[in-house]
Order: C-alpha cells, then structure tokens, then sequence
C-alpha cells in the first residue's frame, strides 16, 4: 500500500485532481473537544514528562469528493506540520524522542496502543486526529485491510525512531527539550493543542 499510495500522493500534488487545496482544506474541519491522555515512563518507552497524547474524534470530514488523504495533508500543511507521509502505524512499540507527530485517520479502523505496553488502548477511525507529544510509545495492535494514516511533524524536530533500552537513556534528555508546536496540526494558531500543552508544563 506505501508505493501505491506514495504514486497517488504525487499524481494528485502534480495535478491537483482529488486534493482540496490548504485553503478549502480548513474548511473540512468540524469543531470538536479534544480528548486527553497521560503516560508514565514505563521503563522501555518514556513517554512525554508533562504533555498528553491528545485526541480529536471525528475532526475532519473524508467524506467528501476530494481525496481523505489529500484532505488531511493539505489541513496538516495548511497549519505548519509538514514532512507529511501515508502508511499505516508499525506493529511494534515505538517513540519518537526528537520531535512531536501528529496522525491522522484518512481510510479505515485501527486498534491502537499508546503509551508503551502499560497504555491504553484506543479504537481510531477514519478522521480521528492524534497529537502525539515527543516521547509517546505507539504500536498499531490490529487494522482492515483499509487503514491508512497520515503522519506529519511541526518544523522544530528531528525525525527518529527508539525502541531499545538504551534509546530511552538519550530520549530522557532529549525529549524535554523538544519544543513546543506554534500551530494546532488541525485547529492552528487558536487551536487547543498549544494551550493545553503550556497549561501542563
């Protein structure tokens, strides 16, 4: 599914079939409370010392005649979160300890755990949105055979993946220095993501 969604993603941007624009792209956005969630280092994965995972059900409209792929790049971009990529979610836990993620649902149903092996376990469907504070262990339990997620990143951050032990000795230091997004990935500049963020330091 990467390479054949990598070759749609190139065609619509070289063409603009399918894809709503930045602009049109904020205008799928529907209003919704954030939900939030909290993960203790559990000795493997450090999770984020102040932030929580932050979850947006049912946030952006894929329902439409454009893309849900598309849509959701173009709303991540419109919003400063770039580098964007379509995959699905590794099947093993994994952190990122340079740099906050945000991914979203364009196809499908996922059960996915956050926090390591001692988090939770949350169902995540087509235009559900999650903010994921660097540091926060995912792993994608099950899917259909539909799902394919949307990942972007704010522009302070360098990509990585840990999953080992000795990851975690170096992200305990790096991942309190990861600095705040400027920009809600879906709600921008007076979005909810950087204020509850700040509220939590």
């Amino acid at each position: 599914m990467p390479i054949l969604e990598d070759l749609k993603e190139y065609a619509e941007r070289a063409t603009g079939i399918r894809r709503p624009g930045k602009r049109a792209a904020l205008e799928l956005v529907r209003p919704k409370k954030p939900h939030t969630a909290r993960f203790k280092d559990d000795g493997l994965v450090p999770n984020h010392p102040r932030w929580p995972l932050i979850l947006f059900r049912g946030a952006v409209d894929v329902e439409g005649r454009h893309d849900p792929a598309a849509v959701i790049e173009d709303l991540f971009e419109a919003n400063g979160w770039g580098k964007t990529w379509r995959n699905g979610i590794y099947d093993y836990v994994h952190y990122h300890s340079r740099v906050h993620e945000v991914l979203g649902i364009a196809r499908g149903k996922g059960r996915v755990r956050f926090g390591g092996k001692k988090g939770r376990i949350f169902t995540l469907k087509a235009g559900d949105i999650a903010v994921l504070p660097a540091g926060t262990g995912h792993q994608c339990l099950s899917a259909n055979e539909h799902f394919l997620v949307v990942g972007a990143y704010p522009p302070a951050g360098t990509y990585d993946k840990c999953t080992t032990a000795e990851d975690r000795l170096r992200a305990l230091k790096t991942i309190p220095k990861v600095p705040q997004p400027r920009k809600d990935p879906v709600y921008g500049a007076g979005g909810p993501v950087p204020k509850l963020w700040k509220k939590a330091k």
